[in-house]
């Protein structure tokens, strides 16, 4: 059933539009080998759930090393100067200084200066080298798959719903929809 904002994690054939926990663990490591800035660009929407747009929007001043956090615009509203702030692990922190020189510039220069396109392509290429193929091969499988992985992991909803810049809780609630680890698990004691 769509959520009443119309977004879904499955398609109209029942195909899901979501990476799971190994197909994401693929496309970090397919990434690990590509160019330094594909990797760094594919690794801040792997672990932030951001938009490609927002993440192409991304300023070396809106990285923050102290409260390990990226602060990004959110894209979607209607109206300028929203934000929110992600927590992502030291390793993309590190990664986005080594490559992207971060200490050096605290300016507005934004950190990729690709199209939007070009994003996408490059995305979908690193997704093909991980194997990746259907549906939730693309940078919106990477935003669900962050969305479903947070709901796994037993990230309160309210929390999901900030990381990716939902402003209602019931979008944010469709990740609950995917059939998760925890419910597998739950499942398997049936079987057994």
């Amino acid at each position: 059933m769509p959520s009443p904002t119309g977004m879904q994690i499955y398609d109209a054939q029942g195909h899901r539009l979501y990476l799971t926990g190994s197909e994401r663990a693929a496309f970090r490591q397919a990434a690990e080998v590509a160019p330094r800035e594909v990797r760094t660009y594919c690794w801040t929407l792997l672990y932030t759930g951001c938009r490609p747009s927002e993440a192409l929007a991304l300023t070396a001043n809106r990285v923050d090393f102290q409260a390990a956090v990226l602060t990004f615009e959110s894209k979607k509203k209607c109206r300028p100067g929203l934000y929110r702030a992600i927590p992502v692990p030291a390793t993309l922190l590190d990664a986005l200084d080594l490559v992207h020189g971060l200490r050096d510039r605290a300016t507005r220069t934004q950190l990729w200066t690709w199209s939007l396109k070009t994003a996408y392509t490059r995305v979908v290429d690193v997704m093909a080298r991980a194997g990746i193929a259907g549906p939730q091969a693309s940078p919106k499988g990477l935003r669900h798959g962050f969305g479903v992985a947070c709901i796994e992991k037993g990230i309160p909803l309210n929390l999901v719903q900030r990381w990716l810049g939902h402003a209602q809780l019931s979008t944010t609630a469709i990740y609950a929809d995917a059939v998760g680890e925890e419910e597998r698990h739950i499942a398997a004691r049936l079987w057994a």
